[in-house]
Order: C-alpha cells, then sequence, then structure tokens
C-alpha cells in the first residue's frame, strides 16, 4: 500500500462541485492499493501515517506527527499510484488491487486511522474527484507499507 503525503494548510475534495471533505492543517495523504495488500497492510500504513513526524518542532525540525500537533487527516484513494512507468508511453497498471479489493482496503485503512485517531476525513472511491491543497512546506513523502508488514502494539 502506498501513501503519498503531503503536509498541508489546508485541503478539500470535490466531487460533482460538492465539497465532500475538508480540512485544516494536517497530512493529505493520496493511497494506492496493491495487489498482496490485506488489512494488516492498511493498519500499518495508518499507524505509520499518524506517527510519521513531519512538523516542526520548537527547534524548526520536523520532529512531530500529525497526532502532536493535533492536526487533521484526508485520505484521498487514487490508484494511479501503483502505475508502472518502466516501459513505453502509458502507464500499467497490473499491480493495482482489482477496484472491489481496492474499495475493501482503503476502507479498512479508513477503519484504521479513524480508530487511532477521530479526525479523518476521506474522498470517495471511484469518483471523478477534484482535490486541492495549500502544501506547506512543501512538503512531500511517500510511504510504501509491503503487503507483509504487521501493525505495532
Amino acid at each position: 500500500m502506498i501513501g503519498l503525503l503531503q503536509r498541508v494548510r489546508w485541503g478539500k475534495v470535490s466531487v460533482s462541485s460538492q465539497i465532500i471533505a475538508n480540512i485544516g492543517p494536517g497530512l493529505l495523504v493520496l493511497v494506492g492499493v496493491e495487489r498482496g495488500d490485506s488489512p494488516a497492510t492498511a493498519a500499518r500504513l495508518a499507524e505509520r501515517l499518524l506517527a510519521y513526524r513531519v512538523f516542526a518542532d520548537e527547534a524548526g525540525r520536523m520532529n512531530r506527527s500529525v497526532v502532536d500537533v493535533g492536526g487533521e487527516l484526508l485520505l484521498i484513494p487514487q490508484f494511479t499510484l501503483v502505475a508502472d512507468t518502466g516501459q513505453g508511453n502509458r502507464p500499467g497498471f497490473d499491480a493495482a488491487a482489482p477496484p472491489a479489493e481496492g474499495q475493501r482496503l482503503f476502507a479498512e485503512l479508513v477503519t484504521a486511522a479513524r480508530s487511532r485517531w477521530p479526525r479523518v476525513e476521506t474522498g470517495q472511491f471511484g469518483a471523478d474527484m477534484e482535490v486541492e491543497l495549500v502544501n506547506s512546506g512543501p512538503v512531500t513523502l511517500s510511504l510504501r507499507v509491503a503487503p507483509d508488514s504487521e501493525p505495532r502494539s
């Protein structure tokens, strides 16, 4: 499972010109589900996203998590993150989970994140979404959790 996280001042998602989610300061995360991912993979990614230290401490170092700063989390499904761009001029999506499995595992990620932190919003799986954000820093990082990763207790 891949999470492309961006530290944001704000972010929002619209579907058919209607805002379905918005956040203030926090993390906007584009999520790609890969073949072989499992509920354990989703739980581990949720754990890492909430604990990842990308916010400044008193010394200005990236040493605080979204939880530490009381920020919000916006999770947006995006299967194109899993694209194979190694050859040719068109991406391949064989590594992406089938849609039903991707939707189920994205829901698992959301559930795992919400069980650890109440300030979680989401995009809509399979929808044509418009995403707006103001990246803070800018800070953009890619996290990948391998299918065999287990959440920590």
